[in-house]
């Protein structure tokens, strides 16, 4: 269960909250759909998602480039909608400097060696890529000081009512 486990629950319990659904030059892993999970683009059109400044935040993500288009993220915060964005620590770092406001929320697995066996387990990655994960996990667990609440994702159900209680506040307060 990771960081898409918990946002598709926190989704599920929070249907007022706008899902973002990134872009990525990747291939579609099993059961992933077309405009659902992701919008899957070549690297020309995400060339020209880039260069258009169409994107509000994006990364080089373990062998391929992944990142948020701004236009749907602005209609939904402009309708008083809040946003749930699924990146990394990267593309965090974006979000930061162009919507300062923004809840930063880390989920952090519970250990380097869980996440080795929840990678190993999905089987969508060899040897060579999976150890580019850890590798890319270790420096990003290095970062949480930078983000405004760190959640540890080792029970779905306690993690998924803790970024919820987090929204929930940062409401009340903004």
């Amino acid at each position: 269960m990771g960081k898409g486990t918990v946002v598709r629950r926190l989704l599920e319990r929070r249907p007022e909250l706008h899902p973002s659904v990134s872009v990525t030059t990747r291939p579609p892993r099993p059961g992933e759909r077309e405009g659902i999970d992701y919008r899957f683009v070549s690297d020309d059109e995400f060339d020209r998602l880039v260069a258009g400044g169409e994107l509000l935040e994006w990364a080089h993500v373990v062998g391929h480039r992944s990142g948020t288009p701004a236009r749907p993220v602005e209609d939904a915060l402009a309708a008083g909608r809040d946003v749930v964005l699924e990146i990394d620590v990267q593309g965090a770092r974006q979000v930061r400097q162009r919507v300062p406001e923004a809840v930063l929320i880390f989920l952090a697995p519970p250990s380097l060696e869980e996440l080795e066996r929840r990678l190993r387990s999905r089987g969508t990655e060899d040897e060579a890529r999976l150890a580019l994960r850890l590798a890319t996990a270790t420096a990003e667990m290095a970062r949480q000081p930078e983000f405004d609440h760190v959640v540890v994702n080792d029970r779905l159900d306690q993690a998924t009512a803790q970024v919820e209680a987090i929204i929930q506040a940062s409401r009340t307060t903004s």
